[in-house]
């Protein structure tokens, strides 16, 4: 990968290049230096507003007043191809531009064609103890690996309750749009059901692979908890589309009152099991959390290797053997070298990456203050 940031974050101007040969990537320094910049930049090579969510406006460099620009060339799922983007602080739309091989796209959905990313941060280790919403987000992103298209879905359900909500004010002037608005938010919302359920499918059936008694990580059962997908596990899609649009329509006054759509997949959760303990993720310990997340995301990444034929996702580790003793990170790197793909790792010790080599060729990088350097 050869990558260019232009007043992004902390970084001016950091050009970065890796060979494919190089299946470990890591980048060291202390805390604030940008090394998790730098993974964000990464992230956005994928449709999505990237692993922090944050408004492209706030990606801005501090004295920066125009905006930042991210190139890169990557090997992808349909070969070389040059990736570029920037985000202008005048545009009127806050979006950014995107081009492919030097040309224009209307959306950046079309750069899932060409790559496919997962990520772990630190900000993601209270996952089992937030809000179902917290863990819907995770699980669109997962599912995002799967199926680009599932992202388009996500905006078009948020969009379609939106407008049902305020349909809702007023019940007796726009009945005939309430009927034509539920009509498409049945459709959408049982496409956007169906995928997650496709996508804990996939997890459940690749946690085989973190379940060997000399791994060092637990195994995690999974389950995706909702009107919707309860009724998808017994009944054909159109069925559940008729119920859930008959649903909508009865409970128009309940809705109202509440001020919002009180059932959909935007009510769903994703229940985590620790498998061996028969415990719900949530009253898990926090060390037993963390490895379990560690676990889904090795599971999701042999998922999505599986599904597209032997390419697994590029990974983005962001601090994750900073919590992990020696055992588990030793377990942890030999279970990402036997994946295949590119995997970068932040960290503030270059010695928590000991023995890295030993598994798969490695490229190692010093971050300070916005600068990157190869490490000696």
């Amino acid at each position: 990968m050869r990558l260019n940031v232009t007043d992004f974050r902390n970084h001016a101007a950091t050009r970065l290049e890796v060979g494919q040969e190089a299946r470990f990537v890591v980048l060291t320094g202390p805390n604030g230096a940008g090394k998790t910049n730098l993974l964000e930049t990464i992230s956005l090579l994928a449709p999505g507003r990237g692993m922090r969510r944050a408004a492209f406006a706030d990606m801005v460099r501090h004295g920066s007043a125009d905006g930042w620009a991210v190139a890169a060339q990557v090997s992808g799922l349909t070969g070389e191809v040059r990736i570029g983007m920037a985000f202008s602080a005048a545009s009127d739309d806050q979006k950014r531009q995107v081009r492919l091989d030097g040309q224009s796209v209307r959306s950046a959905g079309v750069l899932g064609e060409h790559l496919r990313l997962s990520w772990l941060t630190p900000a993601m280790d209270g996952l089992f103890a937030a809000s179902a919403s917290h863990r819907r987000r995770f699980l669109d992103r997962l599912t995002l690996a799967f199926e680009p298209a599932h992202a388009s879905r996500v905006v078009a359900l948020d969009k379609l309750l939106r407008q049902r909500n305020r349909l809702l004010e007023n019940l007796r002037a726009n009945a005939a749009w309430l009927d034509a608005v539920e009509a498409q938010l049945a459709e959408v919302a049982v496409a956007v059901a169906a995928g997650r359920i496709s996508a804990v499918t996939a997890l459940a059936g690749a946690m085989k692979n973190v379940e060997s008694p000399d791994f060092p990580f637990p195994s995690a059962r999974l389950r995706l908890e909702g009107w919707v997908e309860n009724r998808l596990a017994e009944s054909p899609a159109v069925q559940v589309e008729d119920a859930y649009r008959q649903r909508l329509a009865e409970s128009r006054r309940e809705d109202a009152a509440a001020g919002r759509t009180l059932t959909g997949p935007h009510r769903s959760d994703l229940l985590v099991t620790h498998a061996a303990k028969d415990m719900p993720a949530r009253l898990c310990s926090t060390g037993e959390q963390k490895a379990l997340l560690v676990a889904i995301i090795l599971a999701h990444a042999h998922a999505v290797r599986a599904r597209l034929g032997g390419h697994p996702p590029l990974l983005l580790l962001d601090e994750v053997a900073a919590h992990l003793d020696a055992t588990r990170r030793q377990g942890l790197f030999a279970a990402l070298a036997a994946l295949g793909g590119q995997v970068w790792m932040t960290g503030t010790d270059a010695g928590l990456f000991a023995g890295l080599a030993e598994h798969a060729p490695c490229a190692a990088f010093h971050v300070e203050d916005g600068q990157v350097r190869p490490q000696t």
